[in-house]
């Protein structure tokens, strides 16, 4: 059975949880390689999401620069829904800009798209510093505790790689609403212990509303 990340009993030491914002800048611990703000979405986010999230096809918005004015006129003109969008894009600007500054930088990179099939469905490590991860609707990202990794299985599939997961059962999800920080291998001293995670299969039909922020 896959545990979720509000499994206080079973969160590993590298992981960091909390319901408060306070909770995030613990990613710069050097022990710390996840931290999760759990949160349930407003239900005004949440409506807004629902209805940008109604589109058939995959849909992509990218953005690099400053989570300003600038990107709000852009969101508003790019979304599928924009008379029903701007819940969500207050939401996903105040996320841009805690980044900013919690990482001290005038830039960030922002993807926002809707997935009708897994992005990276093989556990992996971000070739990054570090990343912001946010599932508005639909299955969020799994990871894994270091003691359910066998790193020497990580990288391009081969017949000679050994299975990365050692133990299922130890599969630690995200909800939708939550706003993970992820160590990648690109982070001063995490380039052998990066959180690896995947993202969730999805069955024939459904969606995914995922925003990732990367400070740049």
């Amino acid at each position: 059975m896959t545990a979720t990340a509000s499994s206080t009993a079973l969160l590993p030491l590298h992981a960091a949880l909390g319901t408060d914002i306070s909770v995030l800048p613990r990613i710069f611990e050097d022990a710390i390689n996840i931290a999760v703000m759990q949160r349930r979405l407003p239900a005004d986010v949440a409506l807004s999401a629902k209805a940008q999230y109604q589109i058939e096809r995959p849909w992509q918005f990218s953005w690099l620069g400053a989570p300003d004015e600038r990107l709000v006129a852009e969101l508003k003109r790019r979304a599928p829904q924009p008379e029903a969008a701007d819940a969500l894009i207050d939401d996903i600007v105040s996320v841009a800009q805690a980044v900013a500054y919690l990482f001290d930088t005038q830039t960030v990179g922002i993807r926002l798209r809707v997935l009708t099939e897994a992005m990276c469905p093989r556990f992996h490590c971000d070739n990054l510093p570090v990343r912001l991860v946010t599932t508005y609707l639909g299955p969020d990202s799994e990871w894994l505790p270091e003691e359910a990794v066998n790193r020497d299985g990580l990288g391009a599939p081969h017949p000679d790689r050994p299975e990365i997961v050692l133990n299922p059962d130890a599969v630690q999800m995200l909800k939708a609403g939550d706003i993970a920080l992820i160590k990648g291998s690109g982070w001063e001293g995490s380039e052998h212990s990066a959180l690896v995670h995947r993202s969730p299969s999805l069955s024939p039909g459904q969606k995914r509303l995922l925003l990732t922020i990367d400070p740049a």
